[in-house]
């Protein structure tokens, strides 16, 4: 049943006032008193404010980053984790660490994309390959294929004694940001704003090369753009942030399960849902074991590991 626009604006309208509570909310948690004890503000903007625009960004673009991967996979299980993305960004990033030991941020983040994109190239070039006679095989070959990356990659970090640096990378957490540490993100937003332009583009891809190409669509280029787009957003926020785990295959699936599989429509929802879920994870962390904190992959991980389980029983059932 096709939902009425003006009841769909206002339920976005309160999903993106339920996000601004909750940054709200994650500007004012913390152990130090920024209202009352001295230099108070200026903790508040060279900590607080770069970690929760930090948040908005990195939930916001993985979250559409895995919208955009279940789409050009046709599958509705694969994320940059379960499709060895994320395994391939964080090998680059230990390949910069080795062979450039001196390297600026921006370098790195550039050889963490060049290795995502090719390592999605090489996920996707073994679909085209492989019989998928299961839709579970498709997370199950890109789960193995992240399995063998990552064991090159702790391998090196043995031979190269970088296996804490390593360690704290797949350790995703927005405990170290501050000013002049997160500025990278908003690199992300452009990726975002690439794929709200080629929404349409990809939903055509999603049903197909036979159709798309039939529709005149040029579906390798949109396919290149795709892959582009994920392996940008997840280099950087690796580079800069860490591992957030699953937070690309939950939204999009549950936004999918209460609204159906408009991927123009959808897209606000998914960055308003990611951005929430990992405000929720990160305020969390913040304040369960506080003065400590935990980080907020380790939530996401957990929420994650149940969400999939609950996912393949309701595909299972609802097909």
């Amino acid at each position: 049943m096709p939902e009425n626009a003006t009841s769909s604006r206002r339920r976005l309208a309160l999903a993106a006032v339920v996000t601004a509570a909750l940054a709200c909310l994650s500007l004012a948690t913390g152990v130090y008193d920024v209202a009352g004890a001295d230099g108070g503000w200026e903790i508040f903007l060279i900590t607080r404010v770069p970690r929760t625009i930090a948040i908005v960004l990195a939930g916001g673009s993985m979250a559409i980053a895995g919208l955009i991967m279940q789409l050009m996979a046709q599958n509705r299980f694969v994320e940059p984790t379960t499709t060895g993305t994320l395994e391939w960004a964080g090998l680059g990033l230990l390949v910069a660490l080795i062979a450039f030991p001196g390297a600026q941020i921006p370098v790195r983040m550039m050889i963490a994309i060049a290795f995502a994109f090719a390592g999605t190239l090489i996920f996707f070039s073994l679909l085209r390959r492989l019989p998928l006679r299961s839709a579970l095989i498709v997370p199950i070959v890109g789960i193995m294929l992240g399995a063998v990356v990552s064991a090159f990659s702790t391998f090196l970090a043995l031979e190269f004694n970088l296996l804490q640096s390593l360690g704290i990378w797949f350790t995703g957490s927005f405990g170290l940001i501050e000013r002049g540490r997160y500025e990278l993100l908003w690199i992300v937003a452009g990726a975002m704003i690439a794929a709200w332009y080629l929404a349409d583009r990809f939903t055509v891809a999603g049903l197909g090369e036979e159709i798309a190409t039939n529709v005149g669509l040029n579906y390798r280029r949109v396919m290149l753009a795709g892959v582009a787009i994920v392996a940008v957003v997840t280099g950087v926020v690796s580079v800069v942030v860490g591992s957030l785990p699953f937070l690309g295959l939950i939204v999009p699936n549950l936004v999918s399960i209460a609204r159906g599989d408009n991927l123009r429509t959808n897209l606000p929802w998914v960055c308003l849902a990611g951005i929430s879920l990992v405000l929720v994870c990160d305020i969390f962390g913040r304040i369960v074991i506080a003065p400590f904190e935990i980080p907020a992959a380790m939530s996401l991980a957990v929420l994650g590991s149940f969400g999939f389980i609950a996912l393949l029983e309701w595909r299972r059932r609802h097909g």
